[in-house]
């Protein structure tokens, strides 16, 4: 079973990076794009952090991933490898972390041990969690998967801002089509230097393909992605561009 619970991180007094102007955006985009990309000491493998909304809608898709993230690890493999951390929320506040684990099969073993619950979503924890775990070492990328968002817009995007002057992009998969949930996780996205990919029910391949292109960057970097890229799908290439 995945470990211990995961508190909430405290609101800062700070306004939100995202509450203001489009010309505070763009200005706050460029000091992270003005940043030199964290380096990897060699021989270290890449750090993803695999979050997924586990409230009773996302079932099915909880089901998908379980067979998809084989392939994440299988696409990371030849470029130094690949830890992943799970972490989801459901039910009435619960949210976990699994600890680092460096191979699909344990991976699996915890997915599999974890059933959907009704709750309300708990974004906010998640990308807490991750400024945590970068602050203690260094995490590539974050994954998170979801169809709802129930929470204070401002304090998600402050929340992907402190992300992105870590150098942690957040990469938002958006089922459902939601056009508020959507404008949100664009938002959390472009502030962390990520990307945002929608999909649905039919878009199973798809899911599968833009997963391998995140492994393949939290392992190699940005420029394993691009070389990977080439000849993929047109998702995969999108979102290599929003990334630039």
């Amino acid at each position: 079973m995945p470990g211990p619970a995961i508190k909430a991180g405290d609101r800062s007094s700070t306004p939100p990076a995202a509450a203001g102007t489009g010309g505070d955006v763009a200005a706050f985009l460029s000091k992270v794009a003005a940043m030199p990309p964290p380096s990897r000491s060699a021989g270290t493998k890449g750090r993803l952090i695999f979050a997924l909304d586990a409230t009773a809608s996302r079932q099915p898709t909880w089901d998908r991933a379980q067979h998809i993230q084989g392939e994440m690890f299988e696409a990371a493999a030849g470029l130094g490898g690949l830890e992943v951390q799970l972490v989801f929320y459901r039910g009435f506040g619960e949210c976990k972390a699994s600890p680092w684990v460096g191979d699909a099969g344990a991976l699996l073993g915890r997915m599999t041990a974890v059933t959907c619950l009704g709750g309300q979503t708990q974004i906010g924890k998640v990308l807490a969690h991750a400024r945590r775990q970068t602050e203690d070492k260094r995490v590539n990328a974050l994954i998170f998967v979801g169809d709802a968002m129930e929470e204070d817009p401002d304090h998600l995007c402050h929340l992907a801002g402190e992300l992105g002057l870590l150098g942690v992009p957040v990469f938002m998969f958006h089922e459902g089509g939601d056009p508020v949930v959507g404008n949100v996780f664009r938002q959390i996205a472009k502030l962390s230097r990520g990307a945002y990919c929608p999909f649905d029910s039919s878009s199973a391949q798809q899911l599968k393909d833009l997963l391998r292109a995140v492994a393949v960057y939290a392992a190699g970097g940005r420029a394993a992605l691009q070389d990977w890229s080439r000849g993929r799908s047109g998702a995969v290439r999108l979102l290599t561009s929003q990334m630039d």
